[in-house]
């Protein structure tokens, strides 16, 4: 085929595909708000992501990047092909690409008559069937024209892989029939890399108008049928026109034209969204008119659910906004000496000395968790003791340390009787003889609450001082 037929088969093809592309966008022209129903978050099942392509154009053996060739002279001959993508996003996709033709160039001389290098022994002309070049590839979508707009109308995309052809040299020499290790299989085959750079063009919502160049590099020499340059590798050149057809649902639009950040921003001016905003405010506008939030008392929970109004601040409440009360004496936890036991308002929340007889419990001292370390709670209750004793010099007090079930016994029985000796040291120090103080440590074994619970334990973390 001789390169001014190759001129007229290409400028006729390019007609027929620019005309079928208009008929295919008068026919989809009602359809293009098909893509108004995809959202930026919503996945790829919202979009068409598969497409068929149909392509022809010219074969060359040689490439637009250059590199050494067994003949000086290429001719342009035709090939055709077929391609298959998956769209993984709007930017990324895979593509099977097939394709068929033939190969020719030429040793050929200079118009001046002088001939260009030629190696000694090298053939005039070489011709090729391409049976079929078969790869898959992966399919960058880089830029767009209208990048600002919803969907692009425009895509330029680069794409690299890998794959297999088998082809046949005919000339210089007929290698088909005659190849392989057996010198019997019918065609040569070998692997090459596909390199290519195209453009596609939005025609409707179901058709793209595509122009490509793909460079593809043979891992052999033999492509020409001409061992020609020991380190030499062949080549050969596909630049094509086409169509592309987007394949699924036609109530969904294709990814291969979605752009996110425009999507994004459409999103965020939508009618809809701003009105259920508007709504929303509405409707909290409308909560906090209604005092629902107030908390007049400051105690943390709002009056329409408060049963204690007017709560004292600093004062610990329960969830209906009454003052926690542990011990039910009718004093608050935040002002009670002794939380864990009923007492009086005179005694700070405690039971008064000598109130149940001569070994009355009444004064009990609470500790830390894991710790024998005197409170400052503790101290009213301590001096209160110390002035009972040094009024009535014939009493004595007798101090019980306890702990809660934490840890193991020896652990809990040591840890009572520093607890013992740490009320005893203070009482000592605040002027009662030594001799008047006795300690017995009790460990774990008599709770006065279930270790079972928090509050229980706190309970049982005590020293009660026993006065006689």
């Amino acid at each position: 085929m001789n390169y001014s037929t190759i001129k007229k088969a290409v400028a006729f093809s390019l007609v027929a595909v620019l005309g079928l592309a208009g008929i295919a966008n008068a026919q989809d022209a009602t359809s293009s708000s098909a893509s108004s129903s995809a959202k930026v978050f919503g996945g790829r099942g919202q979009y068409r992501t598969w497409s068929l392509g149909l392509n022809a154009g010219v074969l060359a053996p040689q490439v637009f990047t250059g590199g050494t060739n067994d003949f000086n002279k290429f001719n342009l001959e035709l090939g055709y092909g077929l391609s298959l993508r998956k769209q993984l996003g709007h930017a990324f996709g895979l593509q099977f690409d097939i394709m068929r033709g033939e190969l020719s160039g030429e040793n050929a001389t200079m118009k001046s008559g002088i001939k260009k290098f030629i190696p000694a022994g090298a053939p005039t002309a070489f011709e090729t069937d391409i049976s079929y070049a078969a790869s898959i590839s992966g399919v960058a979508n880089v830029a767009t024209v209208d990048f600002l707009k919803r969907e692009n109308n425009v895509n330029f995309f680069v794409k690299g892989g890998w794959g297999i052809t088998a082809f046949a040299p005919r000339k210089p020499f007929d290698w088909k029939g005659k190849s392989g290790d057996g010198l019997s299989e019918k065609y040569v085959q070998e692997s090459f890399f596909p390199v290519g750079v195209g453009a596609k063009f939005k025609v409707s919502e179901r058709v793209n108008f595509d122009l490509g160049y793909t460079q593809n590099f043979l891992d052999g020499d033999n492509l020409d049928g001409y061992y020609g340059r020991p380190s030499s590798q062949d080549k050969w050149a596909y630049g094509y026109a086409g169509l592309e057809f987007s394949l699924g649902s036609t109530a969904k639009p294709s990814l291969d034209w979605v752009n996110p950040l425009a999507l994004m921003y459409d999103e965020l001016k939508d009618p809809t969204l701003r009105q259920e905003v508007e709504a929303l405010k509405t409707r909290v506008s409308a909560l906090e008119a209604s005092d629902l939030l107030k908390d007049s008392d400051g105690d943390g929970v709002a009056d329409k659910l408060d049963k204690c109004p007017g709560t004292e601040a600093g004062i610990k409440v329960d969830g209906s906004g009454c003052p926690l009360d542990v011990d039910a004496d009718g004093i608050p936890d935040s002002k009670d000496a002794c939380p864990t036991v009923k007492g009086t308002a005179e005694y700070n929340g405690c039971p008064p000395p000598m109130a149940q007889g001569p070994m009355a419990m009444g004064n009990v001292i609470q500790f830390e968790f894991d710790s024998s370390v005197l409170r400052t709670d503790a101290f009213p209750i301590l001096d209160r003791i110390s002035s009972d004793l040094r009024a009535n010099s014939s009493s004595r007090v007798h101090l019980h340390g306890h702990a809660s079930s934490e840890g193991t016994t020896e652990y809990n029985m040591t840890l009572s009787r520093d607890r013992a000796n740490s009320v005893k040291t203070y009482l000592v120090n605040s002027g009662v003889a030594a001799s008047r103080i006795t300690t017995t440590a009790y460990g774990e074994s008599q709770p006065v609450a279930s270790n079972a619970t928090e509050t229980g334990r706190i309970a049982n973390r005590r020293v009660e001082a026993m006065m006689k």
